[in-house]
């Protein structure tokens, strides 16, 4: 009879040794021959007894590439307090936030690079609050990369300051304001 310990995988706390279940000698699609033969040896020879495997005692063999950890008794074990996630793969589309320099300049050029690279550009015109005819201009710049690179320019707020430039495969639905990387259908 089995335990419950046993039943889980786990070690019998009592230490009482795991019951062994017995095995069919003999196929039951073969026929069983019985011999009887009587033979006395003066001098009993010890029999080798076979050496228990860990296979013949019951046990999974470990499988190939097995890095976990293992029990006592040698079978693999897994350990669910362990965290172990897969390598998180190495990003190719970014969120970017460009603002004027120094100088109140918009690098278009650069901004346009990345666009076509597919990442998404929030360009913040709000430091250039009293310069009106400036604001005018980097928007003219912007809107002429936007045409060399095929993607509409969104305004994010009333005042037309802060202008979200999406990338080359960002797909944005105008009616129910959604962005997202899938094709609307």
């Amino acid at each position: 009879m089995v335990n419950l310990w046993h039943f889980f995988g786990l070690p019998d706390p009592e230490g009482n040794p795991p019951v062994q279940r017995r095995q069919a000698a003999v196929p039951a699609d073969q026929p069983v021959a019985l011999k009887s033969t009587l033979t006395v040896n003066s001098e009993s020879k010890p029999r080798p007894t076979p050496a228990v495997t860990p296979n013949s005692a019951g046990l999974r063999p470990v499988p190939l590439g097995w890095t976990g950890p293992l029990t006592p008794d040698g079978e693999p074990f897994h350990d669910l307090g362990m965290v172990k996630s897969p390598p998180l793969p190495i990003p190719t589309q970014a969120l970017r936030y460009v603002a004027p320099d120094e100088m109140k300049r918009i690098h278009s050029q650069s901004i346009l690079k990345r666009v076509i690279q597919g990442d998404t550009v929030i360009v913040d015109l709000r430091p250039l609050v009293h310069m009106d005819s400036h604001q005018m201009a980097c928007r003219r710049e912007l809107k002429h990369m936007g045409d060399q690179a095929g993607v509409e320019i969104f305004a994010l707020d009333t005042e037309d300051k802060l202008l979200m430039i999406p990338g080359i495969d960002i797909v944005v639905d105008m009616q129910k304001r959604e962005l997202g990387l899938t094709p609307l259908l």
